[in-house]
């Protein structure tokens, strides 16, 4: 029984994409060659791991097994290049980080800058996904660390907390909000216009699940790219924001914004950094998480 490392990538997209044609094109091969190389693994192991579906497949018990020693074939050999770095030149580590919106917009630029100019030869591929689908990518090995926030269930993962932020309102100081010291998100919905980041962000998902959950529907007047640039449309009278009570105070002109409380459970959330439980990660990863660390202790201080 003999399979080579193209069979498991091959694999590793399948499990991915959940598409045979997909997956051939991620690992530079035919569709007629990759079906070939599924069936002779099937063959091998006397066992289905495939099951052909309208819309792409679906993998059995037996391909589920696979995938999953797959992966850490995978992982093992980033220990390996990543522990062999310092003896080989030209040898380059990757480190695949999943975060929020809220993350990458506040203190992991800190963690990443100080870290990638110590680290000339590591290579961050930082992804944004909501903090529910950051636990499910990492628990399935699509990820080597995930930052989290908010009542995320991440049961079966090693988890260093980090701090606990707040999400707020915020006004210009000409609003009618302004006077007021605290809100309820229900009550601002229907009755004002937002300001928000691009709509396939992190948090704007999240903000608009929680209205849609509440039978309504965000009036968002503006999406711009960042927190900052929130801030100052903010400011310039466009509407209202919720952002991180941080990423407020960060503003550059602070005093002219109008901070609310949110009176919402969900408004106060614990940021975690998570990983696959039991994982082997290359030091350069165990530096990284010393730095994010380090960027967390500022954020809360």
């Amino acid at each position: 029984m003999r399979h080579d490392l193209t069979d498991l990538r091959l694999f590793l997209n399948v499990g991915e994409t959940l598409n045979l044609t997909r997956a051939a094109e991620r690992t530079f091969l035919s569709l007629p060659a990759a079906s070939a190389r599924v069936k002779h693994m099937e063959e091998a192991f006397k066992a289905r791991l495939l099951v052909r579906l309208a819309t792409g497949v679906a993998l059995t018990p037996a391909g589920e097994v696979l995938l999953k020693h797959a992966n850490a074939v995978f992982r093992q050999l980033e220990c390996l290049n990543a522990d062999l770095q310092p003896y080989a030149s030209g040898l380059k580590g990757r480190l695949r980080l999943l975060a929020n919106t809220t993350a990458t917009n506040s203190f992991l630029a800190d963690a990443l800058s100080t870290f990638l100019a110590e680290n000339p030869d590591v290579d961050v591929e930082l992804e944004e996904k909501i903090s529910g689908d950051i636990v499910i990518a990492i628990r399935a090995g699509a990820g080597d660390l995930g930052l989290v926030a908010g009542n995320i269930d991440v049961a079966g993962l090693d988890v260093t907390p980090l701090f606990r932020d707040e999400l707020t309102v915020v006004t210009s100081l000409e609003h009618p909000l302004a006077a007021s010291k605290s809100a309820h998100f229900a009550d601002l919905v229907d009755a004002y216009q937002f300001v928000g980041i691009h709509p396939n962000s992190a948090i704007q998902t999240f903000l608009e699940d929680i209205a849609s959950g509440l039978g309504k529907r965000l009036c968002q007047r503006v999406h711009v790219g960042s927190f900052e640039a929130v801030c100052r449309m903010v400011e310039a009278g466009a509407g209202i924001a919720v952002v991180p009570r941080a990423c407020a105070a960060r503003y550059s002109r602070p005093d002219a914004l109008h901070v609310l409380k949110l009176e919402d459970a969900w408004a106060l959330r614990d940021r975690l950094l998570c990983r696959q439980r039991g994982r082997d990660l290359p030091s350069f990863a165990e530096c990284f998480i010393e730095h994010v660390q380090r960027a967390a202790r500022g954020q809360s201080a």
